[in-house]
């Protein structure tokens, strides 16, 4: 294996982010031949998947030296420190601190109270390995309780990045070549209570785009439906920077479920808040995450859930049978949904969002549209559709070309204009 440090990436897109931050430090600590694998706690699931590649990073590299790191390690880091593989298991905030790489790695086990953590700071990241847009956190933790949710013991408290930290960071993103960047968080509406003046994420955004006017395209990660504040409202109504395209915390289209959830929502909430971001923005697309097989979810509440993916003509969708995260108050209650039930519901709804993403991606065809290039002829439309391009094109750039077709889940497009327009 090469001397770099390896990372295995697994969850949301924050830990994308945060692998790059680990990566940058790592690196400047001088450290060699370690694999870093920044662990996912959403699901029992994502759990496996990072222990079952722990134990593969082993056999395949008996000599390295093997990190383990992410929410799964910060919530129950013996497990992951009892695992014979392991020579160090580090914690959710620690690992993006540069003098914690520097720490002798007899030290096994770095973790610490994660809810003691006030502050989130920025971490200034030179690129995205792989990646043509750049992910960059402007908060992380959360202070709501779902009842299904694990992440909060993983990431703690909401805290925010502040404004000028964020413009700083996305002016070096853009000196660096990127032309599009996602602000992402674990609770991302809940943006600013905590810092001087209290913004909101819309005041955020207005101001990040006000102060770097050469950035092109600013994309969110997940939205609360009813945290979206008025700046931001304004925002999608007006500015054609921040692309077309919301994707939505929903989890589920039936009230009492939400209830028992715990959730600050309920279905009509949902139907509104799409109605009038199409209100302002016609073009606007919505993705949107939902759990199937919620304890106590009947065949009715689950036809309320699966009934709003036309509703509110929901695109993205990402999909998850319901999973028990042991201390979570969900998991204790009494009418728990069969397992074999659970899949065939989550089975249902991607296929209910791949029949919306086709009559989505035909709705595209024969339009003149501007994509960023992906790696390997793969562009990605302002509505976050994939684009395959029928010509070679520069990784990075925004370019305007004419949509063909529809393949598989993708776009077809060819060349309009050769040249860059951003």
């Amino acid at each position: 294996m090469s001397q770099d440090p390896e990372i295995l990436t697994f969850g949301c897109r924050l830990n994308t982010y945060e692998s790059e931050v680990m990566r940058s430090h790592a690196k400047q600590a001088g450290i060699e031949n370690a694999i870093i694998v920044n662990t996912c706690a959403v699901t029992k699931e994502a759990e496996r998947d990072a222990r079952r590649a722990i134990r593969k990073a082993r056999r395949d590299n008996p000599d390295a030296r093997i990190i383990v790191t992410g929410c799964a390690a910060q919530i129950n880091p013996q497990s992951f420190g009892d695992m014979p593989e392991v020579n160090q298991v580090i914690g959710n905030d620690l690992k993006l601190k540069p003098e914690t790489w520097g720490l002798p790695a007899a030290e096994k086990m770095l973790v610490n109270d994660i809810m003691s953590v006030k502050e989130t700071a920025s971490h200034l990241v030179d690129g995205f390995e792989g990646h043509t847009r750049a992910f960059l956190q402007v908060q992380n933790g959360c202070d709501h309780r779902c009842t299904f949710c694990i992440i909060p013991y993983g990431r703690g408290n909401s805290r925010s990045v502040p404004i000028g930290e964020i413009a700083a960071q996305v002016k070096h993103l853009v000196a660096a070549g990127y032309k599009e960047i996602v602000f992402t968080g674990v609770d991302v509406t809940s943006y600013g209570p905590d810092l001087p003046g209290t913004p909101t994420l819309g005041q955020m955004i207005r101001r990040v785009l006000a102060l770097v006017p050469e950035l092109p395209r600013v994309r969110l990660s997940s939205l609360d439906p009813v945290e979206i504040d008025d700046d931001l409202w304004q925002l999608i109504a007006e500015e054609p920077r921040l692309m077309p395209h919301l994707h939505l915390s929903l989890q589920a289209g039936d009230d009492m479920i939400l209830k028992r959830m715990k959730r600050r929502h309920l279905r009509q909430d949902v139907i509104d808040v799409c109605n009038r971001a199409r209100s302002l923005r016609p073009d606007m697309a919505f993705g949107a995450d939902i759990i199937a097989g919620f304890p106590t979810e009947t065949d009715e509440m689950f036809e309320n859930t699966l009934n709003i993916v036309e509703d509110c003509d929901l695109t993205f969708l990402h999909v998850f049978p319901y999973s028990e995260r042991e201390g979570t108050p969900a998991a204790r209650i009494p009418n728990q949904v069969p397992v074999p039930v659970r899949k065939a519901r989550a089975a249902r709804l991607r296929e209910a969002g791949k029949r919306k993403m086709q009559k989505f991606l035909q709705s595209h065809v024969g339009k003149t549209i501007d994509i960023i290039v992906e790696k390997d002829n793969i562009g990605r439309s302002q509505h976050f559709a994939e684009v395959e391009l029928a010509f070679a094109a520069q990784p990075g750039e925004i370019i305007q070309v004419f949509t063909t077709g529809v393949k598989g889940n993708k776009l077809t497009a060819d060349l309009l204009e050769q040249k860059a327009i951003a």
